[in-house]
Parts: C-alpha cells; sequence; structure tokens
C-alpha cells in the first residue's frame, strides 16, 4: 500500500492532470483577481482607503504578486514529498517604508481579502473535480503565509529595534556632551520624539543589563504617557524625560529603575534641543551629591547648587552669584546678610553689630528671601547663602 503524503497528490495522475489544469486555470486569471482584490479592500478595510495613492499602488503590487506566488505553489505542491515552503519573496516588493505604515494585522487583512477573492471564484477556476483540491491548498497556503508575514515583520523590528536603539544612544550622548545641532531634532522625530517640556535625571547604573533597563523604561514612558530616551554611559544613567507636567511625578516612573545612591533631576527646559543644560545640572549635581549626605531621592540639581559650586561646578557658580550677590550688593541687604550669618544667625546680636532695631533685621532678612528666593533662617538656604556670598566676594576681587 502506498503512503499518501499531506500537501501532495500522491502520485495520482488524475490528480495531478486536475492540478496542472487548475494552474492554467488560475494564471489566466491572476490579473482578475488582482483587480478584484483591490475592489474588495476599497470597500472592506477603511485604512486601506486612508492610504496614499502611491501606498495603494504598492499594496496593490504586493497583492498581485502574492497571487502569483499562490499560482507557482500550488503548481509544485503535489510534485515531490511533503509540502514546498511557500515563497514570502512577494514580501520584498514593497519599499521598506511601506512595511512601517502598514502593520502587521493589516497585512493580515490584505491576504485574507486575497483569500476570499479566490475562494469566491473556486468554481470557476478549480478544473472540475479539483474544488476540494484548491480550496485545501488556499488554506494551508494562508496559513503559512501568515507565520511567513510574521517572521518579515519580527525581522523588520528586530532592525527597526536596533537602529532605535543607536539613535537613542546618540541622542543622549551628544546631549551629555553638549554637542547639540540641527541633527538632534532629526534623530528624534525618527524615534517619535515631539514632546516638551524637557527634564533630565542623573543616577547610578543598576545592576541589571543596560539594554534591559532602557528597553523597560521606554515601556514605563508609553504607560504612562511619557517620552523617554536613556543611555547608559558606564556607571551612570541617563534618563531623558519629556511631555511630565509634573516633573516630581513623572520622576516616581522612572526613579525605580535607577540603581542604589542619589538621583539628580535637571531643570526643566522648552524643548530637547536645551535639554543639554539640564544634562549638564543632572551630571554634576549627581558628582556633589556626596556632599549633602541626606539629600531627598530624588532631588533637584538646583537644591544642590552650592555643592555643586564648591566641586567646581562653573555654571552653579556663576548662578549662585546671580541669585544671591549680585541682588544684595550696594544695599544694606549685604551686610545684614553677611553679619547675621557670622554670628550664628543671632537675631540680637547681628542687631547689636548693625546698631539697628532687632525688627529691622528681621525686616531685611523678609527682603533677603524675596529677593533671592532663600530664607536664611532656615538651615540648607543659610549655607547656600553663605556660599554664594563668598563666591560674589571673590568675583568682585577677580583680575581682569
Amino acid at each position: 500500500m502506498n503512503d499518501v503524503v499531506t500537501g501532495a497528490d500522491g502520485g495520482d495522475p488524475d490528480q495531478g492532470r486536475t492540478r496542472e489544469d487548475t494552474t492554467r486555470r488560475l494564471e489566466r486569471a491572476m490579473g482578475t483577481l488582482g483587480t478584484a482584490a483591490m475592489s474588495r479592500m476599497d470597500d472592506r478595510l477603511m485604512w486601506f482607503r486612508a492610504l496614499s495613492a502611491e501606498d495603494r499602488s504598492w499594496v496593490g503590487l504586493v497583492a498581485q504578486a502574492g497571487i502569483a506566488a499562490f499560482v507557482e505553489w500550488f503548481q509544485h505542491a503535489g510534485e515531490g514529498q511533503g509540502r514546498p515552503t511557500p515563497s514570502i519573496e512577494f514580501f520584498g516588493t514593497a519599499p521598506r517604508e511601506l512595511k512601517r505604515s502598514i502593520s502587521l494585522q493589516q497585512t493580515v487583512d490584505i491576504v485574507r481579502v486575497v483569500v476570499e477573492v479566490v475562494e469566491a471564484q473556486t468554481g470557476d477556476l478549480a478544473a472540475p473535480g479539483g474544488e476540494d483540491q484548491l480550496q485545501q491548498a488556499m488554506l494551508r497556503y494562508t496559513r503559512d503565509v501568515a507565520f511567513a508575514a510574521a517572521q518579515v515583520y519580527a525581522r523588520e523590528a528586530e532592525a527597526r529595534g536596533a537602529w532605535d536603539a543607536r539613535l537613542e544612544a546618540l541622542i543622549v550622548d551628544a546631549l551629555v556632551r553638549g554637542e547639540v545641532d540641527d541633527g538632534l531634532h532629526s534623530w528624534a522625530a525618527a524615534l517619535g520624539w515631539t514632546s516638551s517640556p524637557v527634564v533630565v535625571l542623573a543616577g547610578q547604573t543598576p545592576d541589571d543589563d543596560p539594554q534591559e533597563v532602557i528597553d523597560a523604561l521606554r515601556e514605563r514612558g508609553r504607560r504612562s504617557g511619557l517620552d523617554m530616551l536613556a543611555g547608559v554611559q558606564g556607571d551612570r544613567l541617563i534618563v531623558i524625560v519629556g511631555g511630565a507636567d509634573n516633573v516630581t511625578a513623572a520622576a516616581k516612573h522612572v526613579v525605580p529603575r535607577f540603581g542604589p545612591g542619589p538621583i539628580v533631576i535637571g531643570p526643566e527646559v522648552n524643548d530637547l534641543h536645551a535639554a543639554a543644560s539640564s544634562a549638564r545640572a543632572a551630571i554634576a549635581g549627581l558628582r556633589a551629591a556626596a556632599g549633602w549626605p541626606d539629600a531627598p531621592r530624588p532631588v533637584h540639581a538646583e537644591d544642590l547648587l552650592a555643592e555643586r559650586a564648591i566641586d567646581g561646578d562653573a555654571a552653579a557658580r556663576a548662578q549662585l552669584i546671580e541669585n544671591v550677590y549680585l541682588p544684595l550688593i550696594g544695599t544694606p541687604l549685604l551686610d545684614t546678610l553677611a553679619t547675621y550669618l557670622e554670628q550664628g544667625t543671632s537675631l540680637e546680636a547681628t542687631a547689636r553689630l548693625l546698631f539697628v532695631h532687632p525688627n529691622t533685621v528681621r525686616y531685611r532678612l523678609r527682603k533677603i528671601t524675596e529677593l533671592t528666593g532663600y530664607q536664611p533662617t532656615e538651615g540648607r538656604s543659610a549655607f547656600t547663602l553663605q556660599v554664594g556670598l563668598i563666591l560674589g566676594r571673590l568675583s568682585e576681587t577677580t583680575v581682569t
């Protein structure tokens, strides 16, 4: 007894002749089938109607190529043993841009429509007695093509993911280095970045695989409705967050992905192009955070101005001079602040040395808070004011 192999004609001459006859009918009808498939897609698929004329034309070519590939596969499906693998080269008919604009689900819709068109005409397309043969072949072929389409899109996604990862690393590196040019926005646009405002966070890299950390941050960003870019540079993790209405709330989505140690939030900026300044502040704050062991986690770079200035951050020094020294210079407030800090924040001692009433000192201290944003009676603020005063005095004595 001869074994019957699934997908083959089992050596039956009649089945072979029927297949040959059906193949000829399919070849003659390929143009008609392609036109019918396009018409049905236009009627059934809303997304297809929304495509540009060029993309619709490409879809038509893909559908036509798919029909031709089926005819060729059907012709040889009865030869030899086993089932021949369907060719997926017809997916290569479309340009890369079309694969990006049409999803896997939409590709399956195309295949389904083509199948429906062929099935609707099985009676006319199949040779007498070959209807069941053609229908079974269609079922097998479309199933295999669906798997083939998934493989194509998986490869495209993998390649696109690798390219996106390289772009992301370039953007983060450019911002950290401060090498910002017009190409930065092009790279970000390729990743779908459209958000503002922007803020940069810096902290320690966790022990997990760096790529897993970045992928997890990307997924967290998608779930929270935020744009996120991340990069691992040695033991440092840099995260760029866009579109946050509240920086502190947005940071809560990011903090769990960092390793132990301080996390510093750079100042909020208007767009990605200006994010280099936020990155510089965050990284400088991360270096100087050891100077404030009890700092909150995360801590804003602005709250580390004094430590950053002592650590040599020129931007922090300039900001402290501008915020603390310049608003007070030339007024009695400067001497009042200096005396108050030198006297260990003693109100009475300050009043005695300045020969003024303690209420006058209180009034001046309130004015200092209004002008600088720092409250002399509060420990951290007093420390920052002290550093600002010292830097201001040093800047006055700098020989130009």
